[in-house]
């Protein structure tokens, strides 16, 4: 292929119905490594200056500045461009109760089995070794609190960027199935260096909520689910072992 068809041919996927998918899937890995180098927790540990350390506890602070880099970056960003890039509507994006019935359900019935997986889970040394995020998040019922908030942010961040703006984003153009496989395989490589339970799992339930996400219109039920499991894994870990 000589310069002139390749010129064209990236040119082209930045026209028509290709374009939306394109700017996705180009910006996607970005955010997604932006967050994971420069949102890291021990890197904003160290890299936060003194006057801005929160409760003189810099891997606390690390945590929660971590927590909101990762709603700005996945979440935030994204919701940006769908309302003025590509100018639509965020409930297109899963953002909306959906189909209540089937919402509601869901949460209902698999929430109490993530509550369940996050005991399990804490019981792993491996998991023990990573979590919680925050390490003073057991320190006191205030910064349990705290924590709690602000991991529901991050949780926000991550499911709009992956079952929202990423699969909701390209199944036009690719097809139900294929969208689905490509967030679970994104979300399932930002898993990478976590323990290999947590890695593995993290497959099996991008698969599950992306389903959920076509069943019920809705981030609402993956999103509950993700966020019981990690907060009871949190509890767990702080003041049941």
């Amino acid at each position: 292929m000589n310069g002139r068809a390749v010129r064209e041919g990236i040119a082209s996927a930045f026209r028509g119905d290709q374009f939306k998918p394109t700017v996705i899937l180009f910006l996607a890995p970005f955010l997604m490594v932006a967050w994971r180098y420069f949102g890291d927790p021990k890197y904003l540990a160290a890299a936060i200056p003194d006057a801005c350390v929160l409760w003189d506890d810099r891997p606390a602070t690390g945590a929660v500045v971590s927590f909101v880099a990762g709603f700005v970056l996945l979440g935030l960003i994204p919701a940006l461009l769908v309302r003025f890039l590509f100018h639509e509507r965020l409930a297109d994006y899963g953002v909306s109760i959906g189909n209540k019935v089937r919402t509601l359900r869901a949460i209902l019935v698999l929430c109490p089995c993530f509550i369940l997986a996050g005991y399990v889970a804490s019981t792993d040394p491996a998991v023990q070794a990573q979590y919680p995020i925050n390490p003073s998040a057991g320190r006191s019922p205030g910064m349990f609190a705290i924590h709690a908030a602000t991991y529901l942010l991050f949780y926000l961040g991550w499911e709009f960027h992956f079952r929202g703006f990423l699969q909701l984003g390209i199944r036009r153009r690719l097809g139900d199935v294929n969208a689905l496989w490509v967030q679970v395989l994104a979300s399932g490589l930002l898993h990478i260096g976590r323990p290999a339970s947590e890695t593995f799992a993290s497959l099996l339930a991008g698969l599950l909520w992306g389903i959920l996400v076509f069943r019920t219109r809705s981030l609402l039920s993956g999103l509950m689910q993700h966020y019981v499991l990690g907060i009871s894994l949190d509890w767990f870990l702080c003041y049941a072992r």
